[in-house]
């Protein structure tokens, strides 16, 4: 399966005053990346709350930042799962400069995991069923 792909731009609001999007702007971009992810899969996190009491909360994150992004500029985060396990999934999301307009540029890495959780105690769960095989839909190769 290939990556997932949410297109995003870059608004003055995400920028600092360098005209360079800010550091943090990132995991915003990435969190939204990862949410239309499993809408696009038919498994939204409000569903699994909603029927299981459950929720995915990230428990460890390293971010990468190898050019920066900047006012206007069209962005897309490449999401991809590396592995999935009882109640964790390993992801990848890449935050890319397309090749709309010259060759395609790697602007940052982010390697994270998500735990599933009881919304009641915030204890580790198993992932549902259909949103494990969601996930396993965008593990690489």
């Amino acid at each position: 399966m290939t990556p997932h792909r949410y297109r995003l731009r870059t608004y003055y609001e995400d920028t600092d005053a360098g005209g360079i999007v800010y550091h943090a702007n990132y995991l915003r971009f990435a969190e939204r990346a990862r949410t239309e992810a499993l809408r696009d899969m038919g498994v939204a996190h409000a569903e699994m709350s909603a029927l299981h009491g459950l929720f995915f909360m990230v428990r460890r994150i390293k971010v990468d930042y190898l050019a920066p992004a900047r006012l206007d500029d069209s962005l897309e985060v490449e999401t991809t799962t590396l592995a999935v396990g009882a109640a964790t999934v390993d992801l990848r999301q890449d935050v890319v400069r397309p090749a709309d307009a010259g060759p395609a540029v790697l602007l940052a890495r982010l390697e994270l995991q998500l735990v599933c959780g009881r919304i009641a105690d915030q204890r580790p769960a198993r992932i549902p069923p259909r949103w494990r095989e969601a996930m396993r839909r965008l593990e690489q190769g």
